[in-house]
């Protein structure tokens, strides 16, 4: 096979594993150095530069640990996976520690370590990237809370730039939990109104009856409890944004009323007679499809337009998983310094476990996963056992228990590999669950050897 232009120095005291693993490497394209013990490593380290150390935590003079600091020392940015034939969730944190990208278990499988490595290099690859973007990110882009550097959200940077500096109302769409209330912020900061106020108005936490008086204010005495005047939201707002989050949940009657205020950016308070003039820029958000509810006759056709001057389409998570990793170190950052936990990196199984789920409620669901594995974590990394996948594991197991299968089906044809597939699933989970995550415990229980399951979780997405 054709030279792949990456270096790996395997360190192993065992002739025959040096061996076996270059040639299984060669066969992958990769070049392959061999050092006998640690010592031998690390000075073969001080003369070249490496891209991944495959190297075994027992060595003959020296621990392998001390190799693993010595390539973080010498070459920091040398990707380092480790092996080791008595791994523990003790061995894989303290490995990690020392800034492992992973460890194996012996004996391993060839082709899960092959898969491993090859995740691991194209990580590195990956960060490179990753680095030269942030880079630019940093130079160029400075929009508070937003995290994501994926092609899709570098979109939305740009279209942000462009369209802030103007009185253009715009529409911001996208699923529940895509992070609509902090694009709107970014407009507003980005702005030259970012030194008057960003008033946000929740169409749907405001009852009906109360609406017209939030928004608009009231006048003393203009209904029952109305003690004294009050400045509506829009008065307050003058100069600024009005950001009007869950625009498709208002009445067609406050349509009506909130269309006239946009339009003739005047409007009279509840009880006065008096008409009120402001300056505001407004911006609105929806998860529903407004043309629809349009046509259903929901929404008033021309407050749509008004609105729908330009529209920032935010991308639902599992089509921006470039960003999931950022993302999950974010909120791992950010409930670790809130719970006083030192938790500093995600395992890449647990992140490999993270891109297999397509997180329906977007960036919020995976905030609130994060929080809820930091705060059950007990070590400093988050292994793939920490992550508070439960709900979803559940419904694997759940839907697995309501199947019937008939046989009778067969005449019409079946698709078998999934059938068998769907059976493994639920049987895997359902092991995990009673073993409390132990997946020593839950290859037990199912009768399979440790290296059988994890092989087994990886092949069906759950590591």
């Amino acid at each position: 096979m054709a030279d792949n232009g990456h270096h790996i120095l395997v360190v192993d005291d065992e002739l025959s594993m040096r061996e076996l693993l270059e040639f299984m490497l060669k066969q992958e394209g990769y070049q392959v150095s061999l050092a006998e013990n640690g010592r031998n490593a690390i000075a073969m380290l001080e003369k070249r530069r490496y891209d991944l150390l495959l190297c075994d935590i027992k060595l003959g003079d020296i621990p392998g640990l001390d190799v693993l600091r010595a390539s973080k020392k010498k070459q920091p940015e040398t990707t380092v996976i480790m092996i080791s034939a008595y791994a523990t969730t003790e061995t894989a944190v303290e490995a990690m520690n020392e800034g492992a990208y992973d460890y194996v278990p012996k004996p391993f499988d060839n082709e899960e370590l092959k898969q491993t490595i090859a995740k691991a290099l194209d990580l590195k690859t990956l960060e490179h990237e990753k680095e030269i973007i942030e880079d630019e990110l940093k130079k160029n882009l400075h929009f508070g809370l937003i995290v994501g550097n994926s092609p899709a959200m570098l979109h939305i940077y740009k279209m942000i730039r462009q369209v802030a500096p103007t009185r253009t109302n715009i529409l911001i769409t996208g699923e529940s939990g895509t992070g609509k209330e902090l694009i709107a912020t970014a407009i507003h900061q980005e702005s030259d109104r970012r030194d008057q106020p960003f008033v946000v108005i929740n169409c749907g936490g405001i009852p009906e009856t109360l609406m017209e008086s939030e928004l608009f204010g009231h006048k003393k005495g203009s209904f029952t409890g109305a003690t004294s005047d009050k400045k509506g939201l829009f008065q307050i707002a003058d100069k600024g944004t009005v950001f009007l989050d869950e625009i498709g949940e208002l009445s067609v009657p406050i349509q009506v009323k909130l269309l006239r205020a946009i339009q003739e950016k005047t409007f009279k308070a509840v009880g006065g007679n008096k008409d009120i003039s402001v300056d505001i820029r407004i911006i609105a958000a929806t998860n529903k499809q407004l043309e629809k509810e349009v046509i259903a006759g929901n929404f008033r056709e021309d407050l749509f337009y008004r609105l729908n001057v330009i529209e920032v389409k935010l991308p639902p998570l599992r089509e921006r998983k470039g960003d999931l990793r950022t993302l999950a170190q974010h909120f791992l950052d950010k409930y670790s310094r809130e719970m006083n936990k030192k938790i500093t990196k995600i395992s890449s199984y647990a992140i490999d476990l993270l891109n297999k789920y397509d997180f329906p409620g977007n960036i919020r669901e995976l905030e609130n996963l994060m929080e809820r594995s930091v705060a059950l974590s007990t070590t400093n990394i988050l292994l793939p056992d920490s992550l508070a996948l439960s709900i979803h594991k559940r419904r694997w197991i759940e839907g697995i228990k309501d199947r019937r299968f008939d046989l009778d089906e067969v005449s019409q044809g079946v698709a078998l590999d999934s059938i068998l597939e769907e059976i493994e699933r639920a049987y895997l989970l359902k092991a995990l669950e009673v073993a409390n995550g132990n997946k020593n415990n839950a290859a037990e229980l199912l009768g399979i050897s440790f290296r059988s399951l994890r092989y087994r979780l990886d092949k069906l997405g759950n590591n």
